[in-house]
């Protein structure tokens, strides 16, 4: 297809990213996806209207450069865990001005940024907030005030290349038959990788979603121990699940924190205190997309044959 418009996605290269570049390349967008590893990524070359961006950094001179031309320019870019590298303030609040300081300078027409479910507004924040909601809503504010910015926040989400379903069914796999759980009773609404990528391209063609901003959520509700439950029976497994009471969630916590890969970390037991579940409208069905339901999905990529 003969491109006209362009786009460039930070965190193009990711998980969403990849699934938001299809969708916008059937619509006619060339896509210019900056990354580190262009390595790790010489697949997505092979998409025509694809231009994968080798960069060592996102300073603003970057980024000014990157935005240059492009009709739309898209942030997806969160990490869940900190490291020595990155915090949440550098990758949730200073990428984001950074981000909106480029796309001004390059006269960009229209923004879209991935927030995240319950993200904290700053005006909302308490001491017990997580700084993973808490970065996440200070960023959210600086691209609510652009009129031409478009605000998606999903719930966990779901897909062939999942960080959640996946990762359980990897720890199931190695179970001893017996499965401790923290926070148990946190409460999601998982959604599709597909309708979060949907709801950001329809979002384009509706003059509505201008300063708007999307939760969006899946047809059901789960627990987290309902999430290990349906892991483990797609698995095969019978498992037996421990459910920790609060004080031996917030130890293992302590102890897992201090792990490779932070597997859980005190922050992220701060933030499951929240549910993760629409309470308001739910923005796919605002968009006009049926939410999809885990079983149309995960089973194709779960089950063990």
């Amino acid at each position: 297809m003969k491109t006209s418009l362009k786009a460039c996605i930070l965190g193009g290269t990711g998980f969403v990213g990849r699934e938001l570049t299809q969708r916008l390349l059937a619509r006619g967008y060339a896509c210019h996806l900056p990354t580190r590893r262009v390595h790790r990524h010489r697949d997505l070359k092979l998409y025509p209207g694809v231009v994968v961006r080798p960069v060592s950094t996102l300073d603003s001179d970057t980024l000014t450069e990157l935005f240059t031309g492009c009709d739309l320019v898209v942030n997806l870019v969160g990490i869940l865990n900190e490291s020595r590298r990155s915090s949440f303030t550098q990758v949730h609040v200073e990428l984001v001005e950074r981000f909106l300081q480029a796309a001004q300078a390059a006269e960009v027409p229209r923004l879209l940024h991935m927030s995240a479910l319950q993200a904290t507004a700053p005006e909302q924040v308490t001491p017990t907030t997580s700084a993973y909601l808490q970065s996440k809503g200070a960023g959210e504010a600086l691209v609510a005030a652009q009129p031409q910015a478009t605000i998606v926040r999903p719930s966990v989400i779901f897909g062939r290349h999942d960080s959640l379903f996946n990762r359980f069914a990897g720890l199931i796999d190695l179970a001893p038959g017996f499965f401790p759980l923290a926070c148990p009773n946190a409460r999601f609404a998982p959604v599709w990788v597909g309708d979060v990528a949907e709801a950001m391209v329809r979002a384009l063609d509706d003059p509505n979603s201008l300063g708007a901003v999307y939760d969006l959520c899946g047809p059901r509700v789960m627990t987290l121990r309902d999430i290990v439950t349906y892991s483990a029976k797609l698995r095969g497994r019978k498992l037996h699940i421990i459910d920790l009471s609060d004080k031996a969630a917030q130890r293992q916590a302590r102890l897992f924190e201090r792990l490779p890969g932070k597997p859980f970390s005190m922050d992220n037991y701060r933030s499951l205190q929240i549910d993760s579940v629409c309470t308001g409208n739910n923005g796919l069905l605002d968009l006009g997309i049926t939410p999809t339901d885990v079983d149309i999905e995960v089973p194709r990529y779960l089950a063990k044959s």
